[in-house]
């Protein structure tokens, strides 16, 4: 791992705070990312990693704070946040899985294309144009990630760890600034976790920045310059690994020891089905804005 030096912010979250109800599954947390960065986000079960994600990438609207990507305030909308610069991964495999390899890094490149619905309809040369140059980055991309001599292959028939390389290049397709991953090794072996490991600083290498959640934490103190843990919600601990794997109340959270202010089993079983539902409403909300466009 090599550790950045500079020192230009990618990503400030401010008192981000997320709740459902009455119940807070995000409690008041910063977080910045800078240029050529890895970082990395922990928390057992329950901790409000992926919320907080769904907060970064406008999938959730925070209920305070604010979140900007490049100094400019991002704006409550998951396709116009990838607009600006964020590109994400998702836990769940999300792949369209009757469409082949190179159409599902094509629907990637959707937000820098800049042809219109009559451009599409009348195929005239500024799309044709348009088309080909998409065409030939997103088989760049699967060079990249090794998958080139699939291109054409049906992307349900891949085997698991090439489908999770398949949706980095996805989200690569869309030229952002940073990367957030939600749990990209899985289900992985530990050989295919070595490989996303070396993709991953591949794309830092880039100049590309990562934000990446894991429960594997051999994995995230391998990979990261720094490491934030959140705890039902809150970040308890952010620097480098050896400052987090040292302290006590992360110790603590991974063993399941209880501290002062820790909600019970009841209490955190709610938030987690607050966050279920808000996030199958938003998923859908998000799908029927898609085909509106």
């Amino acid at each position: 791992m090599t550790t950045t030096t500079s020192t230009s912010p990618v990503l400030e979250a401010r008192g981000v705070i997320m709740r459902f109800g009455g119940l807070t599954a995000v409690r008041d947390v910063d977080l910045t990312v800078n240029t050529g960065e890895i970082v990395g986000l922990i928390g057992p079960n329950g901790a409000g990693k992926t919320t907080f994600f769904n907060c970064l990438t406008g999938l959730y609207v925070p209920t305070e704070g604010k979140v900007s990507y490049k100094g400019k305030v991002l704006p409550p909308k998951p396709h116009l946040v990838t607009s600006a610069g964020i590109a994400r991964t998702f836990q769940n495999i999300r792949l369209f899985a009757n469409m082949t390899v190179l159409e599902n890094v094509l629907v990637g490149r959707h937000t820098r294309t800049k042809e219109g619905l009559w451009s599409a309809l009348l195929r005239g040369p500024g799309f044709r144009k348009a088309e080909t140059a998409s065409r030939e980055r997103a088989m760049e991309l699967l060079e990249f990630i090794g998958l080139a001599h699939k291109a054409d292959h049906l992307s349900r028939n891949l085997p698991y760890g090439e489908q999770r390389k398949l949706e980095i290049a996805r989200a690569l397709a869309s030229e952002p600034g940073l990367l957030l991953l939600d749990e990209p090794t899985a289900g992985m072996n530990p050989q295919e976790t070595r490989a996303t490991e070396e993709l991953i600083f591949a794309i830092r290498d880039q100049g590309i920045a990562v934000l990446v959640i894991e429960h594997d934490i051999r994995f995230i103190m391998n990979l990261c310059d720094r490491v934030a843990v959140l705890v039902q919600g809150e970040k308890i601990v952010e620097g480098p690994a050896e400052v987090v794997q040292a302290d006590e109340r992360v110790i603590a959270a991974y063993l399941g020891t209880p501290f002062e202010g820790s909600p019970g089993a009841e209490e955190l079983a709610e938030v987690e089905a607050a966050e279920a539902t808000a996030g199958d409403d938003a998923e859908s909300a998000t799908s029927k804005e898609g085909t509106a466009q």
